[in-house]
């Protein structure tokens, strides 16, 4: 078995026992765990000492798998996101089927149609979506690489991947938009 099979194996199964993941997103490294599972976004809450009133971003793999988690969805978003170059994190209102402490206070999300082919696997074979976050205490800089994780974070997840440790090239965030009656209004 290749090592990207082993990682995408360890983390299922740290995922499906409610555990977290150390893991490379399609921007930066990630904390994730299952958006579904509060106690597991809890224990993401704790690691990175974050106020637990601070939304997250949750990463899908494909448009299908987005639309169980918003109930109202304006699908001239797909043509939007078609057309982005850079990975692009949307803010739906209206989230269903997710942890509470995943979902914003007005009932929003921040959903990322995944496209790295890591993270993409791993989440068609967990069949849920997966809590992504920057892999740093709150308040501290995102680590745009592996070595730039600070130790506690790395020792504090229930796994962490071994799967692209090696990239040296600098990551950045993906942007953030806000989805309203058809316009794309920018966040970050």
């Amino acid at each position: 078995m290749n090592s990207f099979e082993t990682d995408i194996e360890n983390c299922l199964r740290v995922l499906q026992n409610g555990g977290t993941i150390l893991y490379p997103t399609d921007t930066i490294w990630g904390i994730g765990c299952d958006a579904t599972n509060t106690a597991a976004v809890e224990k993401i809450i704790e690691l990175k000492n974050r106020p637990a009133n601070k939304s997250f971003v949750v990463l899908v793999a494909d448009e299908k798998e987005l639309m169980k988690y918003v109930a109202s969805l304006d699908l001239e978003i797909f043509n939007y996101l078609d057309k982005t170059v850079q990975p692009t994190t949307v803010i739906y209102e209206s989230a269903i089927g997710l942890a509470d402490n995943v979902i914003a206070a007005d009932g929003s999300v921040a959903i990322r149609i995944c496209k790295d082919e890591f993270c993409k696997h791993l989440i068609k074979r967990f069949r849920r979506p997966i809590v992504s976050t920057s892999a740093n205490t709150s308040g501290m800089p995102a680590p745009s690489v592996f070595a730039a994780i600070e130790t506690a974070i790395k020792q504090g997840v229930d796994h962490v991947v071994k799967h692209k440790q090696d990239v040296v090239t600098t990551a950045s965030a993906s942007s953030i938009i806000k989805w309203n009656n058809g316009k794309a209004e920018v966040i970050r």
